[in-house]
């Protein structure tokens, strides 16, 4: 099957069926989304979600996360991943964004990358999601569900790489809903240790059952 081919199927499944996908991190404006995305970083929706109701009550906006203490920080962050850096790096950012930002979030990939915590994953969820940039946050189940499927060539070892290979051939108007299109068949389906083939309505065309169709 030809790229082309193999882009328009992926595409067309999802608009059918998932026209309007959403990111599963709960929040109410973008200063409490990238407070969760920041914390997201090698942890689970669920557990950012179960966390966060109690820190956006204390910190419900820049200033008074800016004044905060990393202590006090850590103690609504201690059941996440990495929490001593992230209490850190919630701080630093908040404290970046009212020196230098007057407490807005930055609107482009080079001045969110400024801010502690903040990588070109998180920079490209906050434009997607918050500005409807066209832009690809390649994570984990992006990486593995675009390989599988063949969107990216195995030559495309790096989250870049697959970055720019699924640029390369989704439109513009469908980038920000593809992201989480990948993440949640990542999520839900395409397992990492044990993909659910028998539930996939990609397998026709995915170059990882056609290889391993004993998966199901």
């Amino acid at each position: 099957m030809q790229k082309k081919e193999r882009f328009k199927r992926f595409l067309d499944y999802f608009t059918q069926h998932f026209p309007e996908p959403k990111t599963e991190l709960n929040f109410s404006n973008p200063f409490e989304l990238l407070v969760a995305v920041i914390l997201s970083a090698q942890c689970t929706d669920k557990r950012i979600n179960q966390i966060t109701p109690a820190l956006f009550a204390r910190f419900s906006e820049p200033e008074s996360l800016a004044a905060a203490s990393v202590d006090e920080v850590f103690t609504y962050i201690r059941s996440v991943s990495y929490p001593n850096n992230k209490a850190k790096h919630l701080v630093g950012m908040a404290n970046m964004l009212m020196d230098r930002f007057g407490g807005e979030i930055p609107a482009t990939v080079d001045e969110l990358q400024t801010l502690p915590g903040v990588g070109r994953k998180t920079a490209h969820v906050i434009l997607s999601v918050v500005y409807n940039e066209p832009t690809m946050a390649v994570d984990t189940h992006v990486f593995r569900v675009s390989h599988r499927l063949g969107l990216a060539p195995l030559t495309a070892t790096t989250p870049l790489a697959v970055e720019k290979a699924l640029m390369a051939h989704i439109p513009k108007q469908y980038v920000p809903k593809a992201h989480h299109w990948l993440i949640l068949h990542g999520r839900y389906v395409c397992l990492a240790r044990a993909p659910n083939c028998k539930e996939c309505a990609l397998k026709d065309f995915c170059k990882y059952y056609e290889k391993y169709p004993i998966s199901i």
